[in-house]
């Protein structure tokens, strides 16, 4: 197409209108201190202790740093200020209720599935939120996907045939459990359907992901015929998924549905090198970083040459990944703001390719987690984590802001 928008990530007025200079300088002190390895790794190991024993101090200071930079709020209805901001620069929101993973009972389960579908039914008022995210692992016992993923692992045959065969071999108690299970899923989507939501379901941790796929897959196949109701997250640190996502496709084509793909690198790495090496099985973990980089591109490419059968979320903090994602529209003659390619970036995070994007017409989204500080507590601590361990990633947060900050000075504002 003629006349398509240059895009540069380098442009800091675009990515900071929305900051005012208190906000800004706020957000330099944070990542000034999540670039100090030795600062931070102590820190990654207490706050949880200090949460669980109820230190009077520690909440307060959580909420005025790391929370402030990274959640939209401790309850759902604190994040329309976050939400109606971001509208302001045409950027939108995906909702995620910080609920994590575990064992708990019944009764939580039911609970945070209704939770989720609260999200979604206010959402469904909103015209800046398309999408809510939701783990499985807030719905569903760890241990119980556990032994389902070890199950499929032993099963011969397609992902389906072992996820449906290694459910019917659960024991009887058991198997009432996933059927609820299901149940609760097929309850979220039906409300995402209705109220015209987008789910996009969370990746998990190698040893409980394959029961989450097929679960997803069969949603897939029942809400997403006629519109993109549900999407998959692949995480393409695994050398795997590149292939998933194209069996994935394979299956929407012969089961004519529409596949929802939602395209991120990763959030567990270290955990599964970790567990890896101490059960002795080969890491899920590409070899390297070049390996990854090259995975995820090609799974841009494959969804943006199948968009008949594909919708796309490329939710990636890569500058080149997301530029190359509207190369490859221009390419094609499509235009940046097509209906079935939307890109994602993290509240707090890689502000310059959300700011920016949007300025150049693109349909993007801030992820945007609520909920209360015990609760997000897993989440804060893998994105204090990455700052810390991406290389690169904090150093280019803070040179951006202080390349704002100097141009503001400039300006005289």
């Amino acid at each position: 197409m003629e006349n398509q928008p240059s895009i540069s990530f380098d442009n800091t007025q675009f990515a900071f209108e929305y900051k005012s200079d208190e906000a800004l300088k706020k957000a330099h002190f944070l990542f000034s201190i999540m670039g100090k390895p030795w600062l931070v790794k102590p820190a990654l190991w207490l706050t949880p202790i200090a949460i669980r024993w109820k230190l009077p101090f520690v909440k307060p200071l959580i909420r005025k740093t790391i929370f402030r930079q990274f959640v939209g709020g401790e309850a759902l209805e604190e994040t329309a200020s976050v939400a109606d901001k971001l509208e302001e620069y045409g950027v939108q929101v995906i909702l995620d209720y910080g609920v994590e993973g575990g064992d708990d009972e019944e009764e939580v389960f039911d609970q945070s599935c209704e939770q989720f579908i609260k999200v979604i039914r206010y959402a469904a008022t909103q015209p800046n939120i398309p999408f809510m995210s939701v783990k499985v692992t807030g719905f569903a016992r760890t241990g119980l996907l556990e032994k389902l993923d070890s199950m499929m692992h032993a099963a011969e045959g397609s992902l389906m045939k072992r996820f449906l065969r290694s459910v019917d071999e659960l024991p009887a108690g058991e198997k009432v459990e996933w059927h609820r299970v299901r149940h609760r899923m097929m309850r979220i989507c039906e409300a995402a359907a209705s109220g015209n939501i987008g789910v996009l379901v969370d990746a998990e941790e190698t040893w409980i992901q394959d029961p989450v796929d097929a679960l997803t897959i069969l949603m897939m196949d029942t809400f997403n015929k006629d519109k993109i109701v549900v999407y998959n997250t692949t995480q393409h640190y695994r050398h795997d998924r590149l292939q998933f996502l194209k069996d994935s496709y394979e299956a929407a084509r012969e089961r004519n549905f529409i596949l929802g793909a939602k395209l991120v690198r990763g959030a567990y790495m270290e955990k599964e090198r970790k567990r890896a090496l101490e059960k002795g099985y080969p890491s899920p973990i590409q070899p390297d970083k070049e390996s990854c980089d090259r995975d995820f591109n090609e799974a841009v490419k494959f969804c943006i040459d199948h968009l008949d059968r594909i919708a796309v979320i490329v939710a990636s903090h890569n500058e080149y990944s997301n530029l190359y994602t509207t190369q490859l529209l221009q390419q094609k003659g499509l235009p940046l703001f097509h209906p079935r390619v939307h890109f994602s970036q993290l509240l707090g995070m890689s502000d310059n390719i959300t700011f920016n994007l949007a300025h150049a017409g693109c349909s993007v989204s801030k992820y945007l987690p609520f909920g209360p500080i015990e609760d997000v507590i897993p989440y804060l601590m893998r994105r204090a984590q990455e700052n810390t361990s991406v290389s690169g990633q904090t150093g280019r947060e803070l040179g951006l802001i202080r390349k704002e900050l100097t141009r503001r000075k400039s300006a005289g504002k």
